[in-house]
């Protein structure tokens, strides 16, 4: 028998909005919350998997990217692409306060306030990515173009 996977905020939001997607579970490991791990899970290409990092700028505030797995953010290109002179990872202790998601359960969607969001440019390369679904163990597979859309996100190479 299938297990019975809760909808988090985030998918409830899609729903509303009538966008397709798929939840789809993977075993966690709290010693290991890389999205290496995630992918290895999923058995899906780790380009394919995309983090949510949330960014301060020095003149925009908060924004945040959404990058494949496999890369780390290019502060300055974020920093650039945002309006912001100069821009920095937010700290461990404000994420859940900020935007209502935990360290490796952090989705684009549904945070507490709509960030300007900007995802890299490789997304579109597939016909679906992943994102967390606002939980630790939970990803939403996605077509890139609707994440975009819905997120009102910007295309942006922010990630080396």
């Amino acid at each position: 028998m299938a297990t019975k996977i809760n909808k988090t905020n985030a998918a409830r939001l899609l729903d509303k909005a009538h966008i397709t997607y798929e939840l789809i579970p993977y075993e966690v490991d709290p010693e290991n919350l890389a999205a290496t791990h995630v992918a290895e899970q999923l058995g899906e290409d780790i380009a394919q998997v995309f983090k949510t990092l949330v960014l301060r700028g020095d003149r925009n505030g908060i924004f945040i990217c959404v990058i494949p797995g496999n890369k780390e953010v290019d502060l300055k290109a974020a920093a650039k692409i945002s309006g912001n002179k100069s821009a920095e990872m937010i700290a461990m202790k404000e994420l859940l306060p900020t935007t209502g998601y935990i360290r490796g359960g952090c989705s684009p969607i549904g945070m507490k306030k709509h960030f300007s969001t900007y995802i890299h440019t490789t997304a579109t390369d597939f016909d679906y990515i992943y994102v967390s679904a606002g939980i630790r163990g939970l990803q939403i597979k996605i077509e890139p173009y609707a994440l975009i859309t819905f997120t009102s996100a910007i295309l942006g190479d922010i990630a080396i």
